[in-house]
């Protein structure tokens, strides 16, 4: 490893997930001594911290923890509660307890090697480069001074996983509990089969929003502009009816005339595009039920469905009844799947 070669104790290898134990593999395979940090947030699943422990038993290492500082911490906790980032967003808490202790840790290095993956997160994570100067982050001597490495980048998801189980490296038991991407615990759930692997992190927030900041250099806001300018609409099937703003407004402060399930939308949203296949396929299945599925492009009038419909992340599906009823009625699954839409139709009739 070429890293090792060139900066000797002056880099560290960045641990957290299966993509570092395979770096530390390559790094133990070179014969090099190597140097291991890991952020300890304080909110890990036990089954991490027992991750960490083989990890230091099998390569004979001792991991240096990173903490987050305990006034800005206590400070964050006693004023904004312990899951503020389910009200506001995973940022702030990320930036005191992930972000500020990398900055720490970086301080005191000339080069650091991650286990990034362009296709962790495609879109936002396409623009990572095999070596870089830290474009975000200090090393030892200041500003440009500290060099990134990131041997993993063009190594895919399957091919990272042939070699975890071809070495037989220690894994983080959550991966055979449906966990691929693993954080915080109270940020991190399992994902159903097909889904991206990012999509178990901070579910909440919408799909250009689930990055931390430890590797914000290399998120491509661009990408994201990008899809937004490319993306077609959804949902154009002749079974669903495009409503109007006013039409939304009235349903909601008075009642629908017609029962109707809608879906709040943005094109560009890579969890909207994949709903469109169920979403029609409910749509059609209603036909001549009485129930009328619509949608309503909400990323053009954000300010009207946050405050209305209490959206903070696409696609939102709500349920208006006939008979006079006031109330809409959101769908409270992220299960976007036919049977659980018409489950939840069928509920509300």
């Amino acid at each position: 490893m070429q890293a090792l070669k060139t900066f000797g104790d002056e880099v560290a290898i960045a641990f957290s997930g299966a993509e570092d134990v395979a770096v530390i593999e390559y790094a133990h395979l070179t014969g090099r001594p190597f140097r291991v940090f890991s952020l300890d947030t304080g909110r890990l699943n036990p089954e991490t911290y027992r991750l960490f422990d083989k990890v230091e038993k099998r390569y004979g290492i001792h991991i240096e923890y990173m903490f987050p500082d305990t006034a800005e911490t206590e400070e964050l906790v006693r004023t904004k509660g312990m899951f503020s980032f389910y009200e506001d967003g995973h940022q702030e808490c990320c930036r005191i307890r992930k972000v500020r202790p990398l900055r720490r840790a970086l301080r005191g290095l000339n080069a650091w090697i991650t286990g990034q993956r362009k296709d962790q997160s495609p879109g936002t994570r396409a623009a990572v480069p095999v070596v870089q100067v830290d474009p975000v982050f200090d090393g030892k001597d200041g500003p440009g001074s500290l060099v990134k490495f990131n041997p993993v980048s063009n190594v895919s998801s399957a091919e990272t996983w042939a070699f975890l189980r071809t070495m037989d490296v220690p894994l983080n038991e959550l991966h055979f509990q449906g966990y691929d991407s693993i954080g915080c615990e109270p940020c991190t759930r399992p994902v159903l089969p097909n889904q991206h692997e990012r999509e178990g992190r901070w579910w909440w927030e919408d799909a250009t929003a689930k990055e931390c900041g430890l590797h914000s250099g290399n998120v491509m806001d661009s990408a994201v502009e990008g899809a937004k300018e490319e993306a077609g609409d959804l949902y154009t099937s002749s079974n669903v009816v495009e409503v109007s703003k006013d039409e939304m407004e009235k349903m909601a402060t008075a009642g629908a005339d017609v029962s109707t399930m809608a879906v709040i939308y943005a094109p560009w949203c890579q969890f909207c595009q994949g709903l469109e296949p169920a979403y029609e396929e409910v749509a059609a299945q209603l036909q001549g039920s009485g129930v009328r599925v619509a949608k309503f492009r909400g990323d053009t009038e954000r300010e009207f469905v946050a405050d209305r419909f209490q959206l903070q992340t696409f696609p939102r599906i709500v349920f208006f009844p006939k008979a006079g009823a006031k109330e809409f009625v959101a769908y409270p699954s992220d299960r976007r799947d036919v049977d659980n839409l018409m489950a939840f139709v069928h509920a509300l009739q």
